[in-house]
């Protein structure tokens, strides 16, 4: 019993990394974003940041968020610690979030942890601001 405990809860703590498989390469991101004819969700954390690995736990891990992000979005992550991060995007107080056209203009940013909930309300307000592309 203990052992099956162990095993879902590495399972569980591996869903919630989901940003291991995002891009971490912002020209690349911004190709694909043109080829795709899609904007970009860029989040900026840090590797040793609580509330990062807060985000990533509360909010990245669900389902339902991974769903509409990948839909509307090339999501991209981007750690200070290991990542080169474009001037332009603000790198303390993470996690950063950026909502971005595909040609890289940022449309609207946020930060802090956010709960499902209110990033939904953050992806509705980032759509808004989006300029249907030709």
């Amino acid at each position: 019993m203990k052992q099956l405990f162990l095993i879902l809860l590495l399972l569980t703590s591996l869903a919630a990394y989901e940003t291991d498989s995002w891009l971490h390469d912002y020209n690349k991101a911004l190709q694909l974003a043109k080829k795709e004819h899609k904007g970009i969700y860029l989040f900026v954390g840090a590797d040793r940041c609580k509330f990062c690995k807060m985000f990533k736990e509360k909010t990245l891990s669900k389902q339902a968020v991974m769903k509409r992000l990948n839909e509307e979005y090339i999501p991209l992550y981007l750690s200070r610690d290991q990542h080169k991060i474009p001037k332009k995007f603000e790198q303390f107080g993470v996690p950063r979030h950026y909502f971005l056209d595909q040609n890289g203009k940022i449309l609207f940013s946020t930060f802090g942890v956010l709960e499902p909930a209110g990033f939904f309300t953050i992806l509705d307000e980032a759509e808004l601001l989006t300029e249907p592309t030709q």
